[in-house]
């Protein structure tokens, strides 16, 4: 029983150890940059020993990385799961608002936590100005799970909708959401009266109901 009491310590130690060392990690690129940020920073920030770093990840750029892959396997997880809540309902058939809806909220929840959609944002910020990630990481790790995942979907409930019109729609869809993120983010930092304020949720429900209709005429055929 000791044994056993002994293997289950040190592997909480280790996933403790590997938790730490990506979260100190994160808060020093999001800081300081992937260059201003040392392996003997980030091993002194998560208390652990410099070897460690190598130890769990192999190098400071798989780690970088790996602080990547976190945020967009949690992306990409909530986007999906957003979807299958609405496709998966027993008992009822799938309406395309309440999909939109879904996908809307799952992509722009996310980006609004304090401290996730910050910190993601500042890292967001930093790999444009100095990019370090492999090129299609976005495309093959988010992007095409995503993307195909709503496709699907959107022809399931409007089977009059063709590939290149979903993906079209699909694309204009992201393309109001994150303008939304940008935009509201920026309006709140201003101090002027002059700029509105507006609430999420009426910005999410106006894409919503304009993407829906322009979906329903593309598969009704009454635009092309």
């Amino acid at each position: 029983m000791a044994v056993l009491q002994d293997k289950k310590t040190n592997s909480d130690a280790k996933k403790d150890a590997h938790g730490r060392l990506l979260d100190a990690a994160e808060e020093l690129f999001c800081e300081r940059g992937f260059e201003g940020t040392s392996v003997r920073d980030i091993a002194a920030s998560a208390n652990c020993n410099i070897a460690a770093v190598n130890y769990y990840f192999g190098s400071k750029e798989k780690l970088y990385l790996e602080v990547w892959r976190r945020h967009l396997g949690t992306m990409r997880e909530t986007r999906i799961a957003g979807i299958e809540k609405v496709m998966c309902q027993k008992g009822t058939e799938p309406n395309l608002e309440d999909l939109l809806t879904s996908y809307a909220d799952a992509f722009v929840q996310p980006l609004f936590d304090e401290r996730t959609g910050d910190q993601f944002i500042k890292l967001m910020a930093r790999e444009m100005v100095d990019k370090h990630l492999p090129q299609n990481i976005f495309v093959e790790e988010m992007v095409v799970p995503v993307m195909t995942a709503l496709q699907q979907a959107l022809m399931r409930i409007c089977p009059g909708l063709s590939e290149v019109k979903a993906r079209l729609s699909i694309l204009s869809i992201v393309g109001q959401l994150v303008h939304t993120v940008c935009a509201k983010t920026m309006l709140e930092q201003s101090n002027n009266p002059a700029v509105p304020r507006f609430d999420l949720s009426e910005l999410v429900q106006h894409i919503v109901q304009f993407s829906a209709a322009g979906i329903r005429a593309y598969s009704e055929g009454t635009i092309e």
